[in-house]
Formats: C-alpha cells, structure tokens, sequence
C-alpha cells in the first residue's frame, strides 16, 4: 500500500496479535508502518487519513494514519489492541465517542462534562482520552467567521448529546452570554442544562425543536449552530424552518458532507454570514496532532489537503 492511497478501510481484526499488518505498510518502497488512525462505524467517508497523512509527510513523520472499521462490539478489544500495536494513538467517531469512556484509563475533566471522547493518545501503554470538539468549533467559529465565541449569544441545534454537547460545554466555558440549546429530545437538553448548571454555574435554556420555540429564542441570538446530522445527505432538510434566519446572523454548520446543506442555501438566501463544518475538522486534527507529538500543526497544509479531498476551494 503507497502512502497516498487513503482510501482503505482495515477491519478491527487487524489490530489483534501486535498488529503485523500495520507494522509492515510501506511508501516509496521504504518501511512506513500505522501508528495513528480513525475508529467508526461506517468510517469509509472520514477525510481524516487525507488532513493528516499530509501533515505527517509535511513534518517527516515516518508512519500512517489509517482508517479502521470497529463495530460497537469491536470497541473494547480494537482498543485495549493499541498499545501493544504499536499505536500512537487514534480519532474516534460515531458511534464510539460515549462508549470509550469505560475503555480508557484516564479522561480529561473537560471530556467528562462534554460526555464524550474523540482523540486517544497512547502513553506509557495507558490511553488517555480527549475532546477536541469544544475547542475545536470555537477555533473554526474564529477563522471561518472572525468571532470570537465568548462574545455570542448561541443557539446550538442538537445540543443535547455527541458534538452538540461538546459544543454547548464549550459555549458555557467560555462564558458564552446566551446559550439556547434546542433537542429534539427535550429531556435531553435538560439534563445537560442541570449538569452545565451544577459543574459550571452557567444557565443554559433547554428549548425544543419546535417552531415557536426556536422564533423566540432566533429573535435574541447571534449565532445559529447546526449540530444535528441533518445535512449529510444532498436531500435532507434544514433543521429550522423557512423565514427565521435574518441577515443579522451567523450560522455555522458542523456538517461537511452532502454539498451545501438546506440551512447554508437558508442562511444564503437571507445574507446571514456562514460556514460549514470542513474548519472544525482541520482545528479538531490540529488538536489531535498537538496532543499526539506535543508539537503545532502544519495547518496551512492540512488546509490544502483538505480542499484536494473534497474537491472544493476550502
């Protein structure tokens, strides 16, 4: 396998037995084993392969990052195989960043309140486990849109668990002045708020997705992020209904993939500033590689890499 062919998907089942087959990878006909990857499930489409595999070339890293295909059953075993793999560490995505919680040995404060894990560095045989995805979305709200986060005034569309969590912890940490969370489980989005509340002193408004719930909280708030799936596939909806976005907004869009999502063409068609999800992912894998090697990211070329996988001017 060449170093730039990113598209392979290895099974779980590889990593077992010290990993061979992530010892033996090569590029240019020299030894260029796997020490870094992605878990999830599906995890063909992860475009992190593509970001990182440039910037360990970029910065002469002699080894991959790969993507592994571990089912929720695998999780435990595909971890705890890690170490003795060989491995540096890995990204997680869905559906794994909950359950790794009970496969880790230690969790970052911050991680445990966003309630999830999606970076784990390897250290000393012992996974420790990260969320870049808080401090990820505040570094993309400020290269994308030029906002800096604790100066807005939020509402985060499924907020109430995965990346909207994370998110909506964010806004709280930084002492976001308004922070409406709407779920499409209510309950959800309650709990968060009582748990934000208890931990962080922070008031957050659990709202429903409701239209008369979302006018009234869109008529008092800066910004709109998206953190449903709604937007990965070309044909799905917007999560807000038509006629409540204004020009005045800004909208973010965790969603990359799909094209242009229904809320992006809504935000457009009003004026309103906005970006999609293709920065959270560079500032989130320049997070994970700081962890990874104690070191900066090649950022500008993880950028490049980046707009070259997707086909479109980043």
């Amino acid at each position: 396998m060449a170093y730039s062919e990113n598209s392979v998907v290895y099974p779980a089942a590889d990593l077992a037995n010290g990993g061979q087959i992530f010892r033996e990878l090569t590029r240019d006909g020299s030894p260029y084993p796997a020490r870094l990857a992605v878990f999830g499930d599906p995890v063909s489409h992860s475009l992190s392969p593509q970001m990182h595999n440039a910037a360990l070339e970029a910065q002469a890293h002699e080894f991959q990052y790969v993507r592994i295909l571990v089912t929720t059953e695998e999780l435990g075993h595909a971890l705890a195989d890690l170490a003795e793999a060989g491995f540096i560490g890995t990204n997680l995505t869905i559906p794994h960043k909950q359950a790794a919680f009970e496969f880790v040995d230690e969790i970052t404060d911050q991680s445990r309140l966003m309630g999830s894990i999606n970076t784990i560095a390897v250290i000393g045989g012992k996974l420790h486990g990260h969320n870049t995805d808080g401090p990820g979305f505040a570094a993309a709200l400020q290269e994308t849109l030029q906002l800096k986060l604790h100066e807005q005034r939020v509402l985060i569309l499924g907020g109430g668990g995965g990346a909207g969590r994370a998110i909506s912890v964010q806004c709280a940490l930084e002492g976001c002045p308004q922070i409406f969370v709407a779920n499409r489980t209510l309950e959800k989005a309650e709990i968060l708020s009582e748990q934000i509340e208890e931990s962080l002193g922070k008031i957050i408004t659990p709202i429903s997705l409701i239209p008369e719930a979302l006018e009234n909280a869109l008529s008092s708030v800066d910004l709109v992020v998206n953190a449903t799936p709604l937007g990965m596939k070309e044909s799905d909806l917007s999560p807000l209904p038509d006629g409540l976005l204004t020009r005045e907004h800004y909208v973010y869009d965790t969603v990359y993939s799909g094209g242009k999502s229904a809320l992006i063409r809504q935000a457009e068609a009003v004026g309103a500033k906005n970006a999609n999800g293709l920065s959270m992912l560079l500032q989130q894998g320049a997070m994970a590689y700081k962890i990874w090697f104690d070191e900066s990211a090649p950022l500008e070329i993880m950028k490049v890499a980046l707009s070259e996988a997707t086909g479109s001017k980043y």
